[in-house]
């Protein structure tokens, strides 16, 4: 069985507002990865794959994050992203689950499944092969990717549905990374199949 994986596709990277924005270096690469995530989530549903929308939601002064002392634990929370039940961390309007798409809760840390039921839910419902697409690619999806992986997933990347903050932090991950985890398509690809 296949599912659809949508990560951080949320306000705080897609909104005009959102606090991500103005992290984004490569914008093209960023808008053809919007346009992108629309056609695979579309032929998704069209096929009737099981979707999982892997948001990022934190308490209010980050309890999770136990005041961490570097990486994501410390910056999270000095540039306040993904506070729960605020605008950031709403899913963007063009992503929103519909009925019967699972809404991945829990998450704590980079990868989709750090204290989610993520896990749970693919091996509930029988998933091998997870197709991954979302925000930042050398950061969360590139690290949902690797434990995947270590989970016995087949991850599959949908590279120009996922983006960086620039094309040199893409094109890393998917020539040097992504291979020793899992394997890449091109949206086009997935539209096809």
């Amino acid at each position: 069985m296949k599912a659809l994986l949508l990560i951080e596709c949320q306000n705080e990277w897609l909104s005009p507002k959102g606090k991500l924005q103005k992290l984004i270096e490569d914008k093209d690469l960023f808008e053809t990865s919007v346009t992108n995530i629309e056609k695979v989530l579309n032929h998704a549903r069209s096929l009737k794959m099981p979707i999982a929308h892997v948001g990022l939601r934190f308490q209010k002064n980050y309890p999770e994050l136990a005041n961490g002392k570097s990486g994501l634990n410390k910056v999270i929370p000095i540039v306040g992203t993904f506070p729960l039940h605020e605008f950031g961390s709403q899913f963007y309007k063009t992503f929103e689950p519909i009925e019967g798409e699972f809404i991945v809760t829990g998450r704590t840390g980079a990868s989709g499944f750090a204290g989610s039921n993520l896990d749970i839910w693919l091996r509930n419902n029988k998933i091998e092969d997870i197709y991954l697409v979302g925000y930042a690619t050398h950061v969360c999806v590139e690290s949902t990717l690797r434990e995947a992986h270590d989970k016995g997933y087949n991850p599959i990347l949908i590279q120009d549905a996922t983006s960086a903050f620039n094309q040199m932090q893409q094109d890393y991950v998917v020539n040097e990374i992504v291979h020793h985890f899992g394997e890449h398509i091109k949206t086009e690809d997935f539209t096809n199949e």
